[in-house]
């Protein structure tokens, strides 16, 4: 069992590298939120993955905690984008 969840750990820790790349070198700053958006959800994956792995229920609520800032940061930027901020 540690194996799929060392596995897990390493696809997600792989998806959060190429997520923050886009975040650096978006060409455009919807696509710069879109890699945010799926960033803080994959952290949310990688806390979540981590805490089974240690068997740390208490590392659940970070994952909640992370989970909510992800969520009201997307809609922040959004709101700001939509509001024609930058292009």
């Amino acid at each position: 069992m540690k194996w799929v969840l060392d596995l897990a750990l390493a696809g997600l820790t792989i998806a959060s590298i190429l997520s923050f790349v886009r975040v650096l070198l978006g060409p455009t700053t919807h696509d710069r939120v879109v890699a945010l958006d799926n960033l803080s959800t994959t952290t949310v994956g990688l806390v979540g993955v981590f805490a089974i792995r240690l068997e740390e229920p208490v590392l659940l609520n970070a994952l909640i905690v992370i989970a909510l800032l992800g969520f009201i940061s997307t809609v922040a930027f959004a709101r700001y984008l939509e509001r024609g901020a930058h292009q």
